[in-house]
């Protein structure tokens, strides 16, 4: 039985995958973003497309009606949207701890509150039961990121995700984490990365590659599909071992 399916940030990367991988399925996919040239170009097929910010209440509330009226329920939310301050600009300040603002700020606002909003938002039109809501985090959330404020925000998402599978439990839809390491093919590096610091995330995994946007998709696949009923309020970590290092 087909089913519905929203996913953030679902023009690039992760998100393009995911999509593809509901799409295959047969189920209705609507591909959200901030741009609308991008999701216009995703090929995915038979995807709906819907351009907002989704750290925007205002835009949010059009998301939520955008939805009620070509979906109505929603089987599946995948907030997916998310990022470590690109395409944003620089704090404009030479000022220390205005530039420290700027960047905690600009990192919750993309990673936290993107997806925050869009849940509250749809949480009614969940399906009961049956529903899935996943978030995306990252290996970050456990070991830093280097500046503190993205991997904060990404672990801000766990405990968020652990209240809603309490909340939403009783009607019979779970809520889980997924958390990449290091994925190749996606904006999150902008143009390219360091190829030294490719190598060293390479090195510290126990698998010896990167990770794809196809791992990622097909772990979220998973946690949306029947056999994962009776998982809730975890967080799935893929990164080929990383966490653990050598």
């Amino acid at each position: 039985m087909a089913r519905n399916v929203v996913i953030s940030g679902g023009g690039t990367g992760i998100g393009l995958a995911a999509a593809r991988a509901f799409a295959a399925d047969g189920d209705q996919v609507l591909l959200l973003g901030r741009r609308a040239e991008v999701l216009e170009k995703a090929d995915v097929p038979g995807a709906l497309t819907h351009a907002a910010d989704l750290s925007d209440p205002h835009a949010v509330r059009g998301v939520a009606q955008f939805v009620a009226a070509e979906l109505g329920t929603v089987d599946v939310l995948v907030n997916n949207a998310g990022g470590a301050g690109n395409p944003e600009a620089g704090a404009d300040t030479d000022e220390p701890l205005e530039a420290v603002a700027h960047t905690w700020t600009v990192n919750f606002r993309q990673n936290v509150l993107t997806a925050a909003l869009l849940t509250e938002a749809l949480r009614e039109r969940l399906a009961s039961p049956g529903g899935r809501v996943l978030f995306l985090s990252s290996i970050a959330a456990y070991r830093g990121s280097g500046s503190g404020a993205y991997a904060a925000s990404k672990a801000a998402l766990h405990p968020y995700a652990f209240d809603l599978a309490r909340d939403l439990g009783p009607r019979g839809i779970t809520v889980n984490v997924v958390a990449p390491g290091y994925v190749e093919d996606t904006d999150f590096f902008g143009e390219a990365i360091d190829p030294a610091r490719r190598d060293r995330l390479v090195a510290e995994t126990s698998t010896g590659r990167a990770g794809t946007p196809g791992d990622i998709a097909a772990t979220l696949h998973w946690l949306a599909s029947p056999g994962a009923g009776h998982i809730t309020a975890q967080v799935i970590q893929v990164n080929g071992g990383a966490e653990r290092g050598h």
